[in-house]
């Protein structure tokens, strides 16, 4: 289901990073990333992998393009001041009856610790709470995912509790830990 708005692809400029739907130009850039992450990201993201490659990348990127264009969800690339890309960090899961999304986010390992992840996915929710009109968006994180979980709440989002069987990992049901974060956490 889709939000009533369905904004243009656009940039969203927070220094020292840009967010920016991706595109085809991005894909070796992400295949790079991708196999440099396989080792902490492949843990909790099981689409990354080691055996990765860059029609995987394309892949992934033309359904960004499409599920934008169709307000399904809103994936931005992240950039630094040098044109690096760090990682990704979108809205996915959008429920337009109770104007909620699902917020997800993971950074290539040599960007981890600066702070990125905390930032893209801040900006990322003012995106759903401006240009969506989301009353609410969640984090999920599996319960051994520490990494993730200090970084929603660094963003602002509330733990609300564990969610047992809430996602599949490796085709391994685990619980997960259920961020809620609303505008008014931002401030």
């Amino acid at each position: 289901m889709s939000v009533q708005y369905r904004p243009a692809p656009l940039t969203l400029d927070t220094p020292p990073l840009s967010l920016r739907p991706w595109a085809a130009s991005h894909a070796p850039a992400l295949h790079q990333a991708v196999q440099e992450s396989v080792a902490g990201v492949g843990r909790w993201l099981p689409w990354c992998h080691a055996g990765y490659d860059l029609q995987e990348s394309l892949q992934w990127i033309a359904i960004c393009q499409q599920a934008w264009h169709e307000g399904e969800h809103y994936d931005f690339a992240i950039f630094d001041t040098q044109d690096r890309l760090l990682g990704g960090v979108g809205l996915n899961q959008l429920d337009g009856r109770d104007l909620r999304a699902n917020l997800g986010y993971w950074l290539r390992t040599s960007a981890v610790g600066q702070g990125y992840a905390t930032q893209a996915g801040r900006t990322a929710a003012m995106f759903g709470f401006e240009a969506l009109a989301l009353r609410r968006v969640e984090i999920v994180a599996a319960v051994g995912n520490l990494a993730s979980q200090r970084c929603a709440e660094r963003i602002g989002a509330q733990r609300e509790g564990i969610a047992r069987q809430r996602i599949l990992l490796h085709g391994q049901s685990e619980d997960a830990v259920v961020y809620g974060l609303l505008p008014g956490d931002l401030t």
